[in-house]
């Protein structure tokens, strides 16, 4: 590479935007170019719900660079409204039409960085191109579903699909004070979680007046007078006024493929650490570059903002002559849905079966300060480890506050190759309106180390509906509670009273114990074992059942949700 490269880049956004801002940082001589498809080339896609309902109000704000700013602060070239049809790596050129005039121009390269990002998907049913029907990707998008919800007839939303942006959305229609139908075809909302840990989500969503629809899919639409009409797969019709389809995003590689680059087994463009492609000198960074997953180390699409921006960053500086690295996605995402937030980093214990991946899971639900300070909100917390050593392979929270914290830091000791042993260890903030002297992570930690040391052994929800003669279900919380609702089958056996009902238990019994979250009864568990009595802890408690059994309830609809056991 020249002192003084040319350097040019397809696409801005997270990762062009990025890798031509790190470029220039790093060389003010090199030449840099950036060709954008569409009118802006730097804004914040994620912030885009929130413009829709209201709560980001300045629409400017979604914009963090123009080209005029990045001409002045950088002296980077901008070209917007311009699409790269072809690349000749052979003679390292580009070939760019501008899209208002169809002049066609050429544009040679030292390094090319290819950031087209991903287009929605509009599923192939009958009536998917009525007007009316939206997918949700950039600034024009926008536009033009606050073009419609800012008249005063469209009042009913229609989303499909309940991934992030789905669920980002449900909430701001209804911020809006619009009624808000939710389709999602997987049997639980949020597809990249475990389905238990979901759960609470269907409750707040069903809470907030959302009409949510699990297991169920559009099957066409049709333009009635009084507005759309989506017909499901049971034959369920929904009208509406409007349809967003956020069922996913699949990269955009047509160029890529046309010059030949090799695609990687899950679609996207296959690079290596350094965000090299199969070609010389051109580089792929964002949603459309495939990329090592850090838990398995596999090749994978994880479209993510932050690792958008550091894999343009790195490209930059592996063009420019350091020896950077792009170290794997862990998929570290949090999304706020009404009063409540869920979050996750590494694999699901869903991705961990399907991998073959062995794993040992454990469930806690701490309060996100101590509970004497007001304010309180418990956090359910999921954390999954290598059964042979601790290494943390993912873990997933749900609660009101404080979720964003616990799973930065679970992901930053996943990062650094840290265990379940060294979470028992981490010294972190504590005072009353914060945070507990032991830590939510630090209840983690302790517990999947009690599972790992042999201190308790731990028994499965699944396991109820086998349940052998030997075995006996123990509800170790105070009569109360379990008047309130139980366990099916199960004996209440208090744990202060516990060491008096030792002389009427038998050992050659296996007691299944819970409690409410899994605490009194791991106490119960561990004096019954050394009293020479089989047992196991059912880690989370009843709290944890009830979310299991909440989503294996059927039908999948939210009439079913809210009929299920809260145990609370």
């Amino acid at each position: 590479m020249t002192r003084s490269p040319r350097i040019v880049i397809v696409g801005g956004v997270a990762g062009g935007a990025s890798a031509a801002a790190r470029a220039r940082r790093l060389s003010e001589s090199a030449s840099i170019v950036v060709f954008e498809r569409g009118p802006y080339v730097s804004f914040a896609n994620c912030g885009l719900p929130y413009h829709i309902g209201g709560v980001i109000s300045d629409r400017s704000r979604l914009l963090l660079q123009t080209p005029a700013s990045l001409k002045a602060r950088f002296e980077i070239d901008v070209r917007v409204h311009t699409e790269v049809i072809s690349i000749d790596s052979a003679a390292q050129v580009v070939i760019a039409r501008n899209l208002k005039t169809g002049e066609e121009i050429r544009e040679a390269y030292d390094a090319l960085i290819l950031s087209p990002g991903a287009e929605a998907i509009r599923p192939p049913v009958p009536g998917v191109d009525l007007p009316g029907i939206f997918t949700l990707r950039n600034m024009g998008d926008m536009d033009a579903i606050l073009q419609l919800v800012s008249k005063r007839t469209a009042n009913r939303a229609l989303i499909v699909g309940a991934g992030y942006i789905g669920l980002e959305l449900a909430e701001q229609f209804r911020h809006r004070g619009m009624d808000v139908a939710l389709v999602e075809r997987l049997p639980h909302v949020l597809g990249v979680a475990d389905a238990e840990m979901t759960f609470p989500l269907h409750e707040e969503l069903v809470r907030q007046k959302v009409d949510l629809r699990l297991g169920r899919a559009v099957a066409g639409f049709e333009l009635r007078p009084e507005g759309l009409l989506a017909v499901l797969d049971d034959g369920d019709q929904i009208q509406c006024d409007l349809v967003v389809l956020c069922v996913g995003v699949k990269p955009e590689v047509g160029l890529a493929r046309k010059a030949g680059l090799t695609l990687g087994p899950a679609g996207g463009i296959l690079v290596d650490n350094r965000m090299r492609t199969s070609q010389p000198n051109i580089y792929a960074v964002g949603d459309a570059a495939e990329v090592r997953e850090f838990v398995s180390g596999d090749q994978a699409l994880i479209p993510l903002a932050g690792p958008a921006n550091r894999q343009g960053r790195v490209a930059a500086e592996v063009i420019l002559g350091r020896g950077s690295r792009y170290e794997g996605t862990q998929g570290t995402a949090i999304c706020k849905v009404f009063d409540l937030s869920f979050a996750m980093t590494g694999l699901s214990e869903t991705m961990l079966q399907r991998k073959g991946i062995p794993y040992q899971r454990i469930y806690v639900h701490p309060a996100d300060h101590a509970t004497y300070y007001p304010g309180a909100h418990p956090i359910t917390l999921k954390l999954l480890f290598n059964p042979m050593d601790g290494l943390i392979l993912g873990a997933q929270a749900v609660g009101v506050a404080g979720v964003d914290k616990r799973i930065d830091v679970i992901a930053v000791a996943q990062r650094a190759g840290l265990t379940v042993f060294d979470l028992e260890e981490l010294e972190l903030c504590y005072a009353p309106p914060f945070g507990s002297a032991k830590d939510a992570v630090n209840m983690a930690g302790f517990v999947a180390s009690n599972v790992l040391r042999g201190d308790v052994g731990l028994w499965e929800p699944e396991e109820i509906a086998a349940l052998a003669d030997d075995q006996i279900l123990m509800d170790v919380r105070n009569p109360n509670e379990y008047a309130q609702g139980t366990i099916p089958g199960s004996i209440c056996a208090p744990v202060d009273q516990l060491r008096e009902s030792l002389p009427d238990m038998a050992k050659d019994k296996e007691y299944l114990v819970f409690c409410q979250v899994g605490v009194r009864a791991y106490i119960a568990a561990r004096l019954l074992v050394q009293h020479g009595f089989k047992v196991r802890n059912l880690s989370g408690g009843y709290r944890r059942y009830a979310m299991w059994k909440g989503t294996h309830a059927v039908p999948l609809a939210c009439e079913a949700a809210m009929k299920s056991e809260d145990g609370e």
